[in-house]
């Protein structure tokens, strides 16, 4: 496969997932902010930039419609719902020789509808249809696509997103901590809560809530699911490179905080959880750039130079 080709998938599979996961987020806390009147408006959007990879300048006064504005609906912010759905269609085209019909035609209905502006009534209904397009394009390369290597590096984008964006949700928790209902948004936020339910039959504590969403092996938006199914999928593109220890570098970064959150009691991770979210969010950063230099590597454009006469 051209190397092009795999990184506009890889690309593909990160955007979709960034679409979605931000969508989660923003959702979840956005709507906190309306219903819990003891938090501060300002502090709180401050912080969800923060923690969304965006800053404001100070002498702004923040409101849910600022953060909506920049990370719902600005095509020019890196960190918004429209730059990753514009990115994700872009993309697709590149690599429209190799993906389905159905993909491209969802990727490019979702850019062409994407609006402008969300009424600061309509925020909730314009994330669900975000989720909604996202689970179809997703459903699309899963229902149709050969599990060859155009699958495994749309698979391998996601996961990777997938891990960096649950722990920047987790990171988000020091938004609702004035909330009693604080672990219970964030299950709900990432879709976890009835999943959660199932498997502790119980309400949500601290620890139970926490281990869930970072250390459980069966749940696909736990941290270790993603990092362990990211993982799986670079063994499969590159089925060499276990045979003697772990030769690749993506594949180490990832082993080394798997075994890092596997093996590190519950208790000592939630004592710190901002710090160990900051570190699997370092991991996923590092890991994707070893994996641009190794799979998709840029060099200046050659150019003929004809013999001097």
């Amino acid at each position: 496969m051209l190397s092009r080709i795999a990184e506009s998938l890889f690309w593909i599979g990160r955007y979709v997932e960034r679409s979605d996961g931000t969508a989660r987020i923003l959702d979840v806390h956005l709507q906190l902010l309306l219903e819990d009147p003891w938090i501060d408006e300002d502090s709180a959007c401050r912080s969800l930039l923060s923690v969304m990879g965006s800053e404001l300048n100070d002498d702004v006064q923040l409101t849910r419609s600022d953060v909506i504005d920049l990370l719902a609906v600005d095509r020019h912010h890196a960190a918004s719902i429209a730059y990753s759905i514009v990115s994700a269609r872009e993309n697709a085209r590149r690599a429209r020789e190799i993906i389905s019909t159905e993909l491209w035609e969802c990727l490019n209905a979702t850019n062409a509808r994407m609006p402008r502006r969300v009424a600061a009534d309509k925020t909730h209904e314009f994330f669900r249809w975000v989720r909604e397009r996202s689970a179809l394009a997703v459903g699309v390369v899963e229902s149709a696509t050969s599990r060859d290597e155009v699958w495994h590096f749309f698979s391998l984008g996601r996961a990777i997103e997938r891990a960096d964006m649950t722990a920047r949700l987790l990171a988000t928790r020091s938004l609702t901590e004035a909330s009693g209902a604080s672990w219970t948004t964030i299950l709900r936020s990432c879709g976890a809560y009835e999943a959660y339910l199932r498997t502790y039959r119980g309400l949500p504590s601290t620890q139970n809530a926490a281990e869930f969403l970072i250390l459980d092996r069966l749940f696909p938006r736990s941290i270790l699911y993603a990092v362990m199914r990211a993982e799986e999928c670079l063994r499969e593109i590159d089925p060499r490179s276990g045979r003697v220890g772990v030769g690749d570098q993506a594949q180490r970064l990832l082993g080394q905080i798997r075994s890092e959150l596997e093996f590190r009691p519950i208790a000592e991770l939630i004592d710190d959880l901002p710090a160990h979210m900051e570190s699997v969010q370092a991991v996923t950063s590092a890991a994707s750039n070893a994996i641009r230099q190794r799979y998709f590597p840029t060099s200046a454009v050659p150019v003929w130079i004809g013999e001097n006469s």
